[in-house]
């Protein structure tokens, strides 16, 4: 009897979707986007820069080539997230551009 009563109460409750997004949220998305891809930009120049300046000074090749791949892996990464804000928003900018062509049902 408990567990008829347990389902009988997990049928009244109402599942509610949330509210859908509309062209602000993309707007508002796609800017802040690219305002962190004008920052990791130039943080990202500002990384290559040093490690153009900074070469490596050891008498090993082994650390010497350890080193220049680390300085490459870190470049790599930071220009990687720098483009990838790019990307997204450009991606939201050419969502919000469509969500006003596109017909709601």
């Amino acid at each position: 009897m408990n567990y008829k009563k347990a389902t009988d109460d997990r049928e009244n409750i109402e599942i509610k979707n949330p509210p859908e997004k509309g062209p602000l949220s993309f707007i508002i998305g796609s800017i802040t986007s690219f305002l962190l891809f004008i920052f990791f930009y130039f943080v990202s120049n500002k990384i290559a820069i040093y490690f153009a300046e900074h070469k490596p000074s050891n008498s090993s090749e082994i650390v010497q080539s350890i080193s220049s791949s680390i300085n490459s892996l870190i470049i790599g990464l930071s220009f990687l997230l720098t483009f990838s804000f790019a990307f997204i928003g450009l991606g939201l900018f050419l969502v919000f551009i469509r969500s006003f062509f596109v017909k709601k049902i």
